[in-house]
């Protein structure tokens, strides 16, 4: 394979890579943002503590966190080809994907929340705000820059979930690395689909502690 097909084909790969992190990461936090947040307000110190609705979502998300990505990869393939119409492929990744992040993005979204000073949340109440605008203008306003890192978070292993998603076909530099490196015995490509992968990762990490920084400057100049 010539220099020239290699950059054609990493790039190909890291577009698919990218695109079925990113897709996987905004479904998973559709359903992990709403789910952190009552994990929050329903525990014994949240807004509106409930025993039974903490202690069941807690151990649907407890589960779903336990179980390693391969395991649930081929697991839940009939539930895959059920909703997507296959099991390779982007399409075929992406509904495991999201299945394996979004309790990691709800646990992230509940740390996240635990931070905020619990006498702002007293402020507001004793200003006669309801849970809702306790929520969407306390919780989720005060957590901005831990919530952003932990997307950066969620978004990393998100693409490390998809690597992996490699050795059951789906595609991406995961399945560049399986096929094309380890199977072909190419260790140049091999170790340039992890260096590129490394690069990646790292980008999304600074960019994510960057934006959370300069949130945060705002806030404290206010």
């Amino acid at each position: 394979m010539s220099s020239t097909q290699i950059v054609q084909l990493l790039a190909d790969s890291l577009v698919e890579t990218l695109v079925m992190t990113l897709i996987s990461a905004f479904v998973a936090y559709i359903l992990g943002l709403p789910l952190g947040i009552l994990l929050l307000t329903s525990s014994d110190k949240g807004i509106c503590p409930n025993k039974l609705v903490h202690r069941t979502l807690g151990a649907l998300t407890n589960f779903l966190r336990s179980i390693p990505f391969l395991i649930l990869l081929v697991w839940i393939m009939p539930f895959t080809r059920l909703i997507s119409g296959t099991t390779i492929g982007l399409r075929g990744v992406i509904v495991p994907l999201v299945i394996a992040a979004f309790p990691f993005v709800a646990r992230l979204v509940e740390s996240s929340l635990q931070e905020v000073d619990p006498g702002v949340i007293e402020a507001a109440q004793a200003m006669g705000a309801n849970n809702w605008q306790i929520i969407t203008k306390v919780l989720l306003v005060e957590a901005k820059p831990s919530l952003l890192v932990g997307a950066a978070l969620a978004v990393t292993t998100i693409l490390g979930y998809s690597a992996m998603a490699g050795f059951c076909g789906a595609g991406g530099l995961g399945a560049v690395a399986i096929n094309n490196g380890y199977r072909r015995y190419d260790n140049k490509l091999m170790v340039l689909t992890v260096i590129v992968l490394a690069v990646v990762l790292q980008i999304i990490q600074e960019l994510g502690l960057y934006i959370a920084k300069r949130i945060d400057k705002r806030r404290q100049a206010k």
